[in-house]
């Protein structure tokens, strides 16, 4: 089994948990007026095993599963198959936690605020496969066909505009912070790869 399938399966069990019991919700949601209180960090990583719907639940799912397949497979070939695994490991884990730390700056004196998702985790992942694949086709917001490199940039763009307006208790500061650190913590794996990178921009430019 992949470690990105072991990922999705465990998400899944845990959300499905969660909806049935709000209380389990509330307890594993990213809270950062609570954690700055009570130091209940662990939320950092377990806001990323709950949802706020089924809808959330499977997009996020269907994402991480068709890019995290993709970006382990590339793990295991550039570092060899048991560390490869253990690097994409690695990646999500500390992306999902990463992807919490601006929010939990910017809202721990602020009791409204609370987020639940992987949606920063798996906005890492995705970047991370754009380093590999930089000019495959990508559907920004599932509906516009584009290269990836370009859906990237639009994606910044949109959660850092989305992150300013605070319309919504969406963690848009997540999906940039998660996205940007998931590029850079691959190439900081292996630096060799920011150069790939580079060259598969100029061979599809």
């Amino acid at each position: 089994m992949s470690v990105t399938l072991a990922i999705v399966i465990l998400t899944v069990l845990v959300s499905w948990v969660a909806f049935e019991r709000p209380q389990l919700l509330s307890q594993l949601a990213h809270y950062p007026y609570v954690e700055y209180r009570q130091k209940e960090y662990h939320r950092f990583l377990t806001s990323a095993l709950v949802h706020g719907s089924w809808g959330h639940l499977l997009i996020n799912m269907f994402v991480l599963y068709q890019f995290g397949e993709v970006v382990e497979h590339y793990f295991a070939m550039v570092f060899g198959e048991l560390k490869g695994r253990a690097f994409f490991l690695l990646l999500y884990v500390a992306t999902t936690v990463f992807a919490d730390i601006p929010t939990f700056v910017k809202y721990k004196d602020k009791p409204h605020f609370r987020s639940v998702g992987a949606s920063g985790a798996v906005s890492g992942i995705l970047f991370a496969f754009v380093i590999f694949n930089p000019w495959s086709t990508l559907l920004l917001f599932f509906i516009l066909p584009m290269p990836a490199i370009l859906a990237a940039v639009g994606y910044l763009v949109y959660s850092s505009w989305a992150s300013k307006q605070g319309r919504d208790m969406i963690d848009h500061d997540a999906h940039f912070y998660g996205a940007v650190f998931g590029f850079f913590f691959t190439i900081a794996l292996k630096p060799d790869l920011f150069f790939y990178f580079v060259q598969q921009l100029k061979a599809g430019w």
